[in-house]
This record gives structure tokens, C-alpha cells and sequence, in this order.
């Protein structure tokens, strides 16, 4: 998701979305951890960008308020 679709949402929804991100992040590294590689490693560094876009823009958010 674009990070001027993310701002339209609301807090309650960027935190419920941040934390199913960090659980994708985890499952994607216990996998690469047990089965030595994955299908699409570039799902991790993706994962890792949104992450920092959802925190971003929950506090820009949090600090309009």
C-alpha cells in the first residue's frame, strides 16, 4: 500500500496492520532459518519497508494530535 492510501486510514487500523506486518516478518525469517532459503526473498525487504512506512505514519499521526 502507497503511503498517501496508508494516512487515510486510522490509528486503531496503521496499528492492526503494523502488527500482522511484524508477524509476516517473522514468519518469513523462521522459514528462511529452517528451510535455508525462500520462495521470494525480496518479500523481506519489502515487509521490512512497510513496516517502517506504518510506523512512520503513526506517528505523524500521534504527533498531529
Amino acid at each position: 500500500m502507497k503511503a498517501h492510501e496508508l494516512r487515510d486510514l486510522s490509528l486503531t487500523e496503521l496499528e492492526a496492520r503494523l502488527k500482522d506486518e511484524k508477524e509476516a516478518l517473522t514468519n518469513f525469517k523462521f522459514n528462511k532459518a529452517v528451510a535455508g532459503q525462500i520462495e521470494n526473498p525480496a518479500r523481506i525487504k519489502n515487509t521490512k519497508r512497510e513496516i517502517a512506512r506504518l510506523k512512520m505514519i503513526i506517528n505523524e499521526k500521534i504527533g498531529a494530535e
